[in-house]
């Protein structure tokens, strides 16, 4: 085990700065400002539509998560005690994000920008690159694989003992996290995603994967981190339980997503039409129903509107 010694970033004083401080609060102000003008442009485009206020407050609520880790007084004692780091790790790579994944961000934008403009950014979703981002798996190779890498291997001594480098985990965690919140249980438009079974099977495959890593953590088996042994069993129990609890809410918020598929009934030998593409020629699609066919998407699944099945 490599834990029992005092690690090289304790007592450096990072997360103390003025910039450790100013830089990652603009940027929360910032994002939180894009938000407040996109909803207010969403809504003047669709004054009839609007915008549901829980998810205003669900995507305020993750920037509140993302500024508890980053700012003190988490952020210096993540620093000193490898107790804090974990559980900046927890509120930046799986509470903070399954928050803003629930604000539906890219939904709202496509609400708030010009038809042409939708489409476009609807092409960019259902590109190959953008399946392939977007599949369970591939979503679940960063935030479990990430974890392995740092916590059994010299990365996480590493990053912290550099300053500055330490804010490259703390991207990682909260950009993995985001990727497998949205593909998991997000309500945002995801063309690849699959059913909701398979992605019950992921998210179960990543609960089992955490619990091993915490175990081995816990235990001291080939674990990487040069900290007190108390704080390494510590850490490794906040990820543990807090990690249980989070990937409980995002399995809740999976399940509200679930709608059965009704198969329509066959009356007498009749047989159900599939919605007609419009050819050329024909009236512009004026109805929603009718500009998702337009731009290749099922009448009833999400568009590039922002028509989801859980508002």
């Amino acid at each position: 085990m490599g834990a029992g010694a005092a690690h090289p970033g304790h007592g450096h004083g990072g997360g103390g700065g003025p910039l450790e401080v100013w830089l990652p609060a603009l940027a929360l102000l910032g994002c939180a400002a894009g938000y407040a003008l996109t909803v207010r442009r969403a809504r003047r485009r669709h004054p009839a539509r609007g915008w549901p206020l829980a998810r205003t407050l669900s995507f305020a609520a993750g920037l509140v998560l993302v500024a508890m880790a980053l700012l003190p007084p988490l952020a210096p004692f993540a620093h000193e005690d490898f107790r804090g780091h974990m559980a900046q790790h927890l509120l930046l790579g799986m509470y903070a994000p399954l928050a803003l994944t629930l604000g539906a961000p890219v939904t709202l934008l496509l609400r708030a920008l010009p038809p042409d403009r939708g489409r476009r950014l609807t092409a960019v979703l259902r590109s190959r690159p953008a399946r392939l981002l977007g599949h369970p798996v591939t979503a679940l190779l960063p935030t479990t694989g990430g974890l392995v890498l740092l916590y059994f291997t010299p990365v996480y001594d590493a990053a912290m003992g550099h300053p500055g480098w330490h804010w490259l985990p703390h991207a990682h965690f909260l950009l993995s996290g985001w990727l497998f919140a949205y593909v998991i249980a997000g309500p945002d438009p995801a063309p690849a995603r699959p059913g909701v079974p398979t992605r019950l099977v992921v998210l179960g495959v990543a609960i089992a994967a955490h619990a091993v890593i915490a175990q081995l953590m816990y235990g001291g088996f080939w674990v990487e981190v040069r900290a007190p042994i108390a704080e390494v069993r510590g850490g490794a129990e906040i990820m543990y339980y807090g990690g249980d609890l989070a990937e409980l809410l995002l399995a809740a918020a999976l399940v509200t997503t679930w709608r059965p598929v009704r198969t329509p009934r066959r009356t007498h030998g009749s047989r159900v039409r599939p919605p007609r593409r419009p050819k050329e020629g024909d009236p512009r699609p004026t109805g929603p129903a009718e500009i998702r066919v337009a731009v290749g998407l099922p009448p009833s699944g999400p568009g590039y509107l922002g028509v989801t099945p859980s508002e």
